[in-house]
């Protein structure tokens, strides 16, 4: 087995929004913040957001989410029509292996999960590292705005640095796929967004180092 590693840095496009839990109610406080670490108080991405947002869009490119009833995919739904194709079949159990089988009836067929992917800490920066924006609804007949809330983003310029290892168990892992796979999900995000709001037009991000695996 060996283990490679990819690092780069994920810059902020458009504000981003992950949420973070709050159990206190401020008065004119914000309504929704961002996750931000205990001990800094700096927001930071969440490697279960990221990991999370690639395997989902990566089942999307494959085809395989309509297969799944919204749940994600796993060894279980391998007998399916889809995968008379070999290419789709191929992809299918590399996913698996990458990002692990939910099938809770695994027999152990493709493996340990192969990914980890850590939280992304923010890039020592000048910037504000957090903005405060109103969102609100639109009342369709009188044209005013209604209900104002605030919720918390990290504002575009400011860069996180991410850090995915992955492990190569045998010969039947081919790592030049598994490679490709993850450059093909960081790729599907900067096409879609990350975090919450992305039909607003939140949560446009690029990662550079796409390529840059060291063992």
């Amino acid at each position: 087995m060996k283990i490679v590693t990819l690092k780069g840095e994920v810059a902020v496009l458009t504000g981003l929004h992950i949420g973070g839990g709050d159990d206190t109610m401020k008065i004119g406080g914000i309504d929704n913040q961002v996750i931000k670490d205990i001990n800094t108080d700096k927001p930071y991405i969440p490697g279960s957001s990221l990991k999370g947002k690639m395997r989902s869009l990566l089942e999307w490119s494959i085809g395989v989410v309509g297969i799944g009833d919204g749940k994600p995919f796993g060894s279980h739904l391998m007998g399916d029509a889809i995968f008379e194709t070999l290419d789709t079949k191929e992809r299918a159990e590399n996913l698996i292996k990458i990002f692990g089988d939910s099938n809770p009836k695994s027999d152990g067929t493709y493996g340990i999960t192969r990914i980890n992917v850590s939280d992304c800490q923010l890039v020592p920066t000048d910037f504000k590292t957090s903005e405060a924006k109103y969102e609100n609804v639109i009342d369709r007949q009188k044209g005013t705005a209604e209900h104002p809330r605030q919720t918390e983003r990290v504002p575009a310029g400011v860069k996180f640095a991410y850090n995915i290892k992955m492990k190569i168990l045998d010969n039947n892992d081919n790592e030049d796929e598994f490679r490709a796979m993850i450059k093909k999900g960081l790729e599907l995000i900067e096409n879609d967004y990350l975090g919450g709001n992305g039909s607003r037009g939140y949560g446009r991000v690029a990662f550079s180092n796409k390529d840059n695996w060291v063992e």
